[in-house]
């Protein structure tokens, strides 16, 4: 009778726990449900930033639609001095600009851009030389963007749609 009495006790506690689990599922299948709705949501709105954010709204240019334009010679630039430190560092940088040759302004500002050198060069020294050395070993990618902002803004266009630095040796 105790073998009876107990297998109906285990027997009972299992259709409990299925009762509980598929009352569980069906709750949380509805609030599951919710979130991928919301994470699809969020996922579209951050394709739409993404798509919208190059360089000032400018549009994917091709390679084949772009020139690259590497300023001259390599320019030796002073850098802010690091706090406590007492000797000047100086970083020698060779950067290099993508003009989009599908651009109106290419036609007005592309071929004449070696004329206007020293101008970029100006904003290239003023911006890199805000740095200290660590700072520039670090934020490469935020002084290509500063350097973009300000020569875009030297040109009043956004013909030039990327600054790479080609090469950085600081010492």
């Amino acid at each position: 009778m105790k073998k009876n009495l107990l297998s109906i006790v285990i027997l009972s506690l299992l259709v409990v726990n299925i009762i509980m689990t598929a009352i569980m599922m069906f709750s949380v299948m509805g609030t599951n449900q919710k979130t991928a709705a919301i994470v699809t949501d969020i996922a579209g709105i951050l394709q739409l930033e993404l798509e919208g954010e190059n360089g000032g709204g400018a549009a994917n240019v091709s390679l084949a639609d772009t020139q690259v334009y590497e300023i001259p010679n390599s320019m030796t630039i002073l850098l802010q001095r690091e706090e406590g430190e007492t000797s000047d560092r100086y970083a020698v940088v060779k950067v290099s600009l993508a003009l989009d040759m599908t651009h109106e302004d290419y036609a007005t500002y592309g071929a004449d851009i070696e004329a206007k050198a020293s101008l970029i060069q100006g904003e290239i020294i003023s911006v890199i030389g805000s740095y200290t050395p660590s700072e520039a070993r670090l934020s490469q990618d935020e002084i290509c963007e500063e350097i973009l902002e300000r020569v875009q803004n030297l040109y009043g266009s956004t013909f030039i749609y990327k600054v790479s630095i080609v090469e950085m040796v600081i010492g």
